[in-house]
């Protein structure tokens, strides 16, 4: 039994990856790209390079959209939206989940079923083991193309609300990026004292470890919205951030990161929840009503 063939519209590096490994697993490719002259390596493997958006679209039932963000994806489907009649739109763009929404009636009013995808690894991990992209959307279409889009990575289905998928991956992200940002302000305090990244990275890396525990108990204080200070206390978190601000201010170091910490606990010292848990700064944090 042949396997799907699949267009892939942009070449950056995740689009590239995925064509590469389509190829690899022995998928006819449709490629498009907004620059010309991106393709050639990958026409050489194999692929098919489409003249116009129009085109690529036509090729295949199946697309997969690789590009910056939903403006992106706006700008290039605009091209050809006569072209969108039964195709699958596996969008893979970052954005939010009202944008993957909005985005998915826009698919429907031309005949397009959409799914958003937040892939979870650069790419360097597409085709790779433990890769993950969340889904959402139609069940159907989902679970017709699974098999093509695991070719990516594992497949994380969350229903058929649209912006799911997004908001799994933006969760994520935020996780990320906070994280990473922090990795780099203790560095630089690091540096500014004169011990280089290398000395502090196996205790940063240790500390990284103890993180799930401390998830796993919070995500039960979150969902119960009951935070006792039987662990820990607000009062005694807030000095602790305290302590770290000052010891960044005294080595010089920028302390923008640190200073919007500050104030999201001095807030919630402010609601009350200086005995409580310093999980109850998600009182501070979440949507009031």
């Amino acid at each position: 039994m042949s396997k799907q063939a699949v267009t892939v519209v942009g070449l950056g590096p995740m689009g590239r990856a995925m064509v590469g490994a389509f190829l690899d697993a022995g998928h006819r490719v449709t490629l498009w790209n907004r620059t010309p002259g991106k393709a050639d390596d990958l026409v050489a493997k194999g692929a098919e390079e489409a003249a116009t958006v129009e085109a690529a679209l036509a090729a295949n039932e199946l697309v997969i959209l690789s590009l910056t963000d939903y403006d992106a994806v706006d700008a290039v489907l605009a091209q050809a939206p006569g072209a969108l009649a039964g195709r699958v739109l596996a969008n893979l763009s970052s954005d939010t989940p009202d944008r993957a929404r909005a985005a998915a009636e826009w698919a429907a009013s031309h005949g397009a079923v959409h799914l958003t995808g937040g892939v979870q690894v650069p790419p360097p991990m597409i085709g790779k083991e433990g890769a993950v992209t969340h889904y959402s959307g139609p069940r159907e279409a989902f679970e017709k193309h699974r098999a093509t889009l695991e070719v990516l990575t594992a497949a994380d289905y969350h229903g058929e609300d649209p912006g799911l998928a997004a908001l799994y991956y933006q969760a994520q992200m935020t996780v990320f990026w906070t994280t990473m940002l922090s990795f780099y302000q203790a560095l630089a305090v690091g540096s500014a004292n004169g011990v280089k990244a290398a000395e502090l990275l196996p205790h940063l890396s240790g500390m990284a470890t103890m993180m799930p525990h401390f998830f796993q108990l919070y995500a039960m204080h979150a969902d119960a919205a009951d935070y006792p200070g039987d662990v820990d206390r607000l009062a005694m978190g807030a000095a602790s951030v305290d302590h770290v601000l000052h010891t960044a201010e005294d080595a010089g170091v920028d302390v923008t990161l640190l200073k919007g910490l500050q104030d999201v606990f001095r807030r919630g010292m402010a609601a009350g929840f200086a005995d409580n848990s310093f999980s109850s700064l998600m009182e501070v944090l979440k949507k009031q009503v």
